[in-house]
C-alpha cells in the first residue's frame, strides 16, 4: 500500500520520485515504494519512448548485424531456432530493475545505443543474451546456462565484458593490466607505450617502479645522475591523461613502490595536499609494498634501511623486486657494496597514515603475507589499480629499438562476480560457480592484446581469472545477521571455502577437457598436493547453529574433507587450467544493476547518495532493506575497521589472489587509529588494503569514487 505522499506519484518525474527516498513519510518511515515507482516511471517516461522498435527478433538482429552494431560471425555460430529459444527464455524471466539507479546505470552506461547516442537498441535481456552468446562461442548449452546465471543475477561479468561482448565496435573484455618496469630506459619507454596502448583500449594499468634506481644514483658510474621514480610517475600520469578513451573518461593508472626503496618518502609526498606542483601527482594512484621486516623494525622502534635497487641487482644478479627484503634484510645491511640510507620505521608508518588521512592513498600490499599464500611458483611484487590482483609476472628484456630481447609475462585481470544472495537462492551452488569460471575462462581465451606482447604471453600461459563476490552485507542483513558478528564471519568463511572448492573443481574439469594445464603447474603447490593440506585435515563447515541452519535451508551442499581429498587427487593427476581463480574487486556500477551491496564491504550509507552526470543526485537504497530491518544495516563507518578486517580475514583464507579492502573511519579518527588498523590487518593475514576513508559531512558526497577499471 502506497503511503499518503505517493498518491500523485504517477504524475511525478522519475527523478523526483527517486529523491523521495531522502524524505521520510509522515510516520518517519523511508519511502521505498517511491524508488520502485521511480524505476517504473523511468521506463514509461524515458526508456520506452527512446527505444528503437522492431517487429520481430529476425528484424532486430538483421538490422543490428547489417548496420555494424553486432558481430555477424558471433550469431552465425548458432542456429536461428536456438537464437529464438534463448531470446524467448530471457524475456520469459520478466526481468525488472528493483531500483531506479539500477535501471539508470544500465541504460546510461551499458546498453547499445544508436551512433548519435540518442536512442536505445537493446533492452537488458538483449545485452544479457549477447554476452552469453559471445562467451559461449557456439556452445548452445553453455550459452543457455550463462544467460540463466546472468539474468537471474547470480553471476555478473565485469563492466568491460558486459559492456563490450558481442558488439562489433568495442573495447577489450578485460578490466585492467599489470606491468613490470625494469631499471633501464628501454623498459621505461616500453612501459609508457604499453600504458598508452592498454589505456586507449579501456583498461586501467598498474606499473611496478620498485626496480628503478633512486634519485641521485649513479648512471654509468657517474654520480648523482638518476632522477629517480618521480619523473617516471609524471610521464605516466600525462600518458594516462592523454589516452582518455575517446573522451569517455581519463585513463586510469597506479604505481607501486617497495617501502625499502630510497625514494619512498618522495613517492608518498607526491600525494600531500601542499605538495609542490613539480612533484604533485593528482590522478595517478599510489601503492606501497610492505614486507614483514618493516613492521618488526617499527615494533622495535629501530631505523629501517632503504636499499639502492641498482646495487641490489648488481650484487644479487636479479632485480630488487625479486628479492625478499625480509629474508635478505640483515645481509643487505651488512653488505658494503649496496648503497643505503635509513629512516625511522615508526616515522615511516606515521607518514603513511598522514598521507592516507589526507588523500586515501597509498594502497598497501603486505608482501610476505601475499607470497606465503601464493600457490604458484614465482614471486608477487605488486598489485593492480584496485589492489585485488596478485599474480606472478616475469621481466622482459629489450633491445635499443625497444624490441624484445626476451619476452617476459605481464598480467591481465579477467573479472566477474557472483551475487552472494542470488547464488545462495539459486538451484545449484556448484553449477553457478562452474559456469562463472567457464565464462571468465572464455574472456581469457578470447583476449589477445598483440600491441603489448608481454600481456598476451602472460594471458595465454596463465588463463588467469578473478571470480569475485558482492552483496555480502545485503545477504546477511536479509537473513537477520549482523555484518561482522560471529555468525557473519562464520558464514563468510564457509561460503568462500565452498566457492574455492567449486572453482578448483571447474578448473580441473577444464584441464581434463582441454588436455592442458597452466604453464608452471608442475612447480605449483597444487601439483604436489600441499595446497590442499588445510582442507583435508579439517572440515570447513559452519561453527554456529544459525549458519548451519542457513546452508541447510538453502540446500547448499558443503564440501567435506573427503570431497577435498578427492579433488586433490584429481588435480594432482589432471592439473588445473587456470593459474589463478579468485579475486574480489570493489564492485561498483554492476552492484547497482544487480541490486547488491558492493563487494564484501558493509554499506557506506542506508540510502546512498551518488552524483550522476547531468541528472545530479541519485539515491540508492541498500538491497533488501525495509523499515523493519534497519538495525541490520549499520554502515561501514559505524561498524568500524576491526569488524571489516575480521570479515575479510575469514574470506582471505580461501582466495588465491586478493580482496579490495577499504578501511572506514569516523570523522574524528586520527593517524594513530589508521596505524592501529594497518597493524591489525597485517596480523590478521590481510593481503592488501585499498583505500582509507574518513566519514564526510552528509551532503559533501557519500559517494565513494570506485576503481574506474575493476569496479565491475
Amino acid at each position: 500500500m502506497l503511503d499518503h505522499g505517493l498518491k500523485d506519484a504517477p504524475t511525478l518525474d522519475y527523478h523526483a520520485l527517486n529523491a523521495m527516498l531522502n524524505l521520510y513519510d509522515e510516520d518517519g518511515r523511508i519511502r521505498f515504494d517511491a524508488d520502485r515507482m521511480a524505476a517504473r516511471q523511468y521506463f514509461l517516461q524515458h526508456v520506452n519512448q527512446n527505444t528503437v522498435f522492431f517487429h520481430s527478433l529476425d528484424e532486430k538482429l538483421g538490422y543490428l548485424v547489417d548496420e555494424g552494431y553486432y558481430e555477424s560471425g558471433l550469431l552465425d555460430q548458432y542456429s536461428k531456432t536456438f537464437l529464438a529459444a534463448i531470446w524467448d527464455a530471457a524475456y520469459a524471466r520478466k526481468f525488472r530493475f528493483p531500483t531506479f539507479l539500477g535501471a539508470f546505470k544500465y541504460y546510461t552506461s551499458y546498453t547499445l545505443k544508436t551512433r548519435d547516442g540518442q536512442r536505445y537498441l537493446e533492452r537488458y535481456e538483449d545485452r544479457v543474451v549477447m554476452v552469453a552468446l559471445a562467451l559461449a562461442r557456439g556452445d548452445e548449452a553453455l550459452a543457455m546456462r550463462l544467460m540463466e546465471e546472468i539474468i537471474s543475477g547470480r553471476f555478473q561479468p565485469a563492466t568491460p565484458t558486459f559492456l563490450n561482448a558481442g558488439k562489433k565496435s568495442r573495447g577489450e573484455l578485460i578490466s585492467c593490466f599489470l606491468l613490470r618496469v625494469e631499471d633501464n630506459m628501454e623498459s621505461i619507454g616500453r612501459a609508457i607505450n604499453s600504458a598508452l596502448q592498454l589505456s586507449k583500449r579501456g583498461g586501467g594499468v598498474a606499473l611496478m617502479l620498485t626496480n628503478i634506481r633512486e634519485h641521485g644514483a649513479p648512471i654509468k658510474g657517474i654520480e648523482n645522475q638518476s632522477s629517480g621514480v618521480i619523473p617516471v610517475m609524471k610521464l605516466l600520469e600525462d600518458s594516462f591523461s592523454y589516452a582518455n578513451q575517446l573522451g569517455a573518461r581519463q585513463g586510469a593508472g597506479a604505481v607501486y613502490l617497495n617501502a625499502h626503496h630510497p625514494d619512498i618518502l618522495r613517492f608518498l609526498d607526491t600525494k600531500r595536499e601542499n605538495a609542490d606542483e613539480k612533484i604533485r601527482i593528482k590522478t595517478l594512484s599510489l601503492g606501497v609494498v610492505i614486507p614483514d621486516i618493516t613492521f618488526e623494525l617499527a615494533k622495535r622502534n629501530e631505523e629501517m634501511y632503504l636499499f639502492s635497487p641498482h646495487d641490489v641487482e648488481r650484487v644479487y644478479g636479479v632485480p630488487f623486486s625479486d628479492i625478499s627484503v625480509s629474508e635478505k634484510y640483515d645481509e643487505m645491511v651488512d653488505d658494503k657494496r649496496i648503497r643505503k640510507s635509513k629512516i625511522n620505521a615508526r616515522d615511516f608508518f606515521q607518514t603513511l597514515a598522514e598521507i592516507q588521512f589526507e588523500s586515501g592513498y597509498p594502497y598497501i600490499m603486505f608482501e610476505d603475507t601475499v607470497n606465503r599464500a601464493n600457490p604458484v611458483a614465482g614471486r608477487i611484487a605488486m598489485s593492480n589499480l584496485c589492489s585485488e590482483i596478485l599474480q606472478v609476472n616475469e621481466a622482459s628484456d629489450f633491445e635499443d629499438d625497444l624490441s624484445y630481447r626476451h619476452l617476459g609475462t605481464d598480467i591481465s585481470c579477467n573479472l566477474g562476480s557472483l551475487n552472494i544472495a542470488a547464488t545462495m537462492d539459486g538451484p545449484d551452488f556448484g553449477a553457478t560457480v562452474e559456469t562463472a569460471i567457464r565464462a571468465l575462462t572464455a574472456v581469457s581465451e578470447m583476449s589477445a592484446i598483440d600491441s603489448v606482447p608481454s600481456i598476451r604471453r602472460g594471458n595465454d600461459e596463465a588463463h588467469a581469472v578473478g571470480l569475485g563476490q558482492m552483496n555480502l552485507h545485503g545477504f546477511l542483513a536479509r537473513e537477520r545477521i549482523h555484518y561482522g558478528s560471529a555468525q557473519g564471519i562464520d558464514f563468510t568463511r564457509v561460503y568462500f571455502a565452498a566457492v574455492a572448492y567449486h572453482a578448483l573443481r571447474a578448473s580441473n574439469a577444464l584441464a581434463r577437457e582441454k588436455g592442458q594445464s597452466f604453464v608452471g603447474f608442475e612447480r605449483s603447490k597444487y601439483a604436489d598436493g600441499t595446497f590442499f593440506e588445510k582442507y583435508v585435515t579439517r572440515d570447513w563447515l559452519p561453527e554456529t547453529d544459525a549458519v548451519r541452519a542457513l546452508f541447510e535451508r538453502f540446500g547448499v551442499e558443503l564440501p567435506t574433507r573427503g570431497h577435498w581429498a578427492a579433488l586433490r587427487d584429481a588435480v594432482m593427476q589432471d592439473g588445473l587450467y587456470n593459474r589463478n581463480l579468485q579475486a574480489v574487486p570493489p564492485t561498483g556500477s554492476i552492484s547497482y544493476i544487480n541490486n547488491s551491496t558492493s563487494s564484501i564491504h558493509p554499506i557506506v550509507s542506508k540510502i546512498e547518495i551518488r552524483k550522476e552526470g547531468k541528472i545530479g543526485r541519485v539515491y540508492y537504497p541498500a538491497p533488501f532493506m525495509t523499515n523493519d530491518n534497519l538495525d541490520y544495516y549499520r554502515d561501514a563507518y559505524e561498524i568500524g575497521p576491526e569488524a571489516i578486517i575480521d570479515t575479510y580475514a575469514a574470506a582471505t583464507e580461501h582466495v588465491d589472489q586478493g580482496l579490495s579492502l577499504t578501511l572506514f573511519f569516523p570523522a574524528e579518527a586520527t593517524t594513530r587509529d589508521i596505524n592501529r588498523a594497518q597493524i591489525l590487518a597485517w596480523k590478521k593475514g590481510i593481503k592488501t588494503i585499498y583505500y582509507v576513508r574518513l566519514r564526510q559531512p552528509p551532503l559533501s558526497g557519500t559517494e565513494v569514487q570506485g576503481c574506474v577499471s575493476c569496479s565491475l
